[in-house]
């Protein structure tokens, strides 16, 4: 993840999806259309009182054009506004380009680019899915950025555009107002980020488990997964991360984590580095920092407090871990979303 500064208690706002020709795109690519239109185009009033407003952009807007079909599959799309509404929306996504304008053999529309760059000069938040960041490379917003796509395809990205530093290794990167993800699942992941930037960690977390999905998993998390790691049920590592999880306020170590987990501490290790992408102990601070977003949001406890039932230990080492991951303090955190909750955002 990005240390830049994040914007808790945003709110939510206008997102934008820039629809290409789907026609050539694989069935995988069209699930990251879909899972945007889940997260930002179904009302949540249970969860926050203001949700997104989600737009679908092509072209040609469908009261000139007839439904786009998509990928050969039988569906089709009607979309009702025009790329030049683009630079009206707070956050613009494009979703994956057609193979052609990855390798190279077609570029990406030049009117998509044009409005690309007059959305993001408009203050726009600029948001791509796997193969949507040629879309943004190809508008220049990536130069001098670290940016990712899925990993099959960052060569292309880094040898078309080599201003871009590329990241094949993570799940997401978030550089503030220009965000980009890996393929597929990854793209949840960074549209889930998005929702806890914009609406706080609790209805992150309650809409992640409407999906049925991780709540968190952070952008650093790689890309590669073992997917050697067992699945049956008593050698499953989900028993003790899900007794972690509701202890974390006990000074947790790896060896002991490792004996609930009838394993030894460097199988343990390797378990879970294999199957998560990440050290035992990152782990345990990223569900750490997680419960200390939520408690600063649902509850009016001192930071003390916080840092205790967090298993962070005092305010100090809260605060350290807490403004280096989420790049405010505790305070600064809590007093935005209570902000954002009187003006009914939430």
């Amino acid at each position: 993840m990005s240390a830049l500064p994040h914007t808790p208690g945003r709110g939510p706002g206008t997102v934008a999806v820039a629809v290409l020709d789907h026609t050539e795109l694989p069935l995988w690519d069209l699930y990251e259309l879909g899972m945007a239109c889940t997260v930002f185009g179904i009302p949540q009033p249970e969860l926050a009182e203001r949700w997104y407003e989600l737009r679908l952009c092509a072209e040609t807007p469908d009261a000139e054009a007839p439904p786009r079909p998509l990928g050969g599959f039988g569906f089709s799309l009607r979309a009702e506004y025009g790329w030049e509404t683009l630079a009206d929306a707070d956050t613009v996504l494009v979703t994956s380009v057609p193979d052609a304008c990855v390798t190279g053999e077609r570029e990406v529309p030049p009117t998509l680019v044009a409005e690309l760059r007059r959305a993001a000069r408009a203050g726009a938040r600029m948001v791509s899915l796997c193969t949507g960041a040629f879309a943004l490379a190809a508008a220049g917003l990536l130069d001098g950025r670290r940016a990712t796509a899925h990993w099959s395809h960052t060569a292309d990205l880094a040898r078309r555009y080599p201003a871009v530093t590329v990241d094949d290794s993570v799940l997401y990167v978030d550089d503030g107002d220009v965000l980009t993800s890996a393929g597929v699942a990854a793209g949840l992941d960074l549209c889930l980020h998005l929702v806890r930037r914009d609406l706080g960690a609790h209805v992150a977390n309650q809409l992640a488990r409407k999906l049925v999905v991780p709540a968190h998993r952070p952008g650093g998390q790689a890309q590669f997964v073992d997917l050697s790691v067992p699945v049956a049920d008593d050698d499953s590592l989900a028993p003790v991360l899900q007794w972690a999880i509701a202890n974390l306020e006990q000074p947790l170590t790896v060896d002991e984590l490792a004996r609930r987990a009838r394993m030894s501490p460097r199988t343990f290790f390797r378990r879970l580095q294999a199957a998560t992408g990440t050290t035992p102990l990152q782990w345990l601070l990223n569900q750490r920092l997680a419960l200390a977003q939520s408690l600063l949001e649902a509850t009016d406890l001192p930071i003390e407090q916080i840092g205790e039932r967090s298993g962070l230990g005092s305010a100090t080492n809260l605060r350290r871990h807490f403004t280096a991951r989420v790049g405010v303090t505790p305070t600064d955190y809590r007093r935005a979303f209570t902000a954002q909750a009187a003006m009914g955002g939430r």
